[in-house]
């Protein structure tokens, strides 16, 4: 059954409230209202430019969840550097989600690229595992090099599911989806989670309809954008009718 979760990635509302030098959007204010509309999780990416979730807003968010939304999941995007890590050790969120990132780049557009930086981030998957903390790593969607993750002892992997969504309602549609199944359906075959994020919507996610092992998705561009037409709790709830959720 098709019934994904939705953790919603608020760093846009943390890129608006940088913009202006002053707390406004309050970020926790956003996550609530969020989770109040029926979100089942809360996604950040800092950076080390720290452009929009900085690394201060990092412990007030994971202690209020854990006071005023005991049980939901802190998800923590970011790259393999220990800058990072450190704090995503000190914090232990219920999941750490390793991606890529290449210097000057405007968003994550690619996964890790396996076997070639598996020696580089084993070590990093098994000190985040060894402090509880479950372990997704970005991928493209390769089918053939998703069982790559699990042998450096990732968790799940995340589907880097821009070119799936830049295809849709194109005629590169069909490919795109076709590969992003089979990628989903190698996870299942390698005993890994699966989860997908990149400029996911309301309209492709009937595209990943077939994914029935697709554990959560991460939502942040998308719902933000439509959240500036109908506002956030409409946003997220068009999200969680299309995850099959209402």
């Amino acid at each position: 059954m098709f019934k994904p979760r939705l953790s919603v990635n608020i760093n846009k509302y943390a890129l608006l409230r940088n913009s202006r030098g002053h707390g406004k959007p309050d970020l926790l204010g956003a996550a609530n209202v969020c989770l109040l509309a029926g979100a089942h999780g809360i996604t950040v990416h800092p950076r080390r430019d720290q452009r929009h979730v900085r690394y201060d807003d990092l412990v007030p968010l994971r202690s209020w969840l854990a006071e005023a939304w005991p049980g939901t999941e802190l998800n923590i995007e970011c790259e393999d550097h220990p800058e990072i890590i450190d704090q995503v050790l000190a914090l232990r969120p219920a999941q750490c989600t390793l991606v890529p990132v290449t210097p000057g780049e405007v968003t994550s557009d690619h996964g890790w690229d396996l076997p070639r930086d598996a020696a580089g981030l084993a070590p990093t998957v098994a000190r985040l595992k060894a402090a509880g903390i479950r372990v997704s790593c970005f991928a493209d969607c390769e089918p053939e090099r998703i069982a790559a993750f699990a042998a450096i002892g990732a968790d799940r992997v995340e589907l880097y599911t821009g070119p799936f969504a830049d295809a849709w309602g194109t005629a590169d549609e069909a490919v795109q989806t076709e590969l992003a199944l089979a990628s989903g359906q190698a996870a299942a075959e390698a005993g890994l989670g699966l989860n997908a994020g990149h400029d996911l919507d309301s309209a492709n996610l009937a595209g990943l309809r077939p994914m029935t092992n697709l554990d959560e998705v991460s939502i942040g561009h998308a719902q933000i954008c439509r959240a500036l037409e109908v506002g956030t709790t409409r946003s997220v709830r068009e999200l969680l009718t299309a995850l099959g959720w209402a």
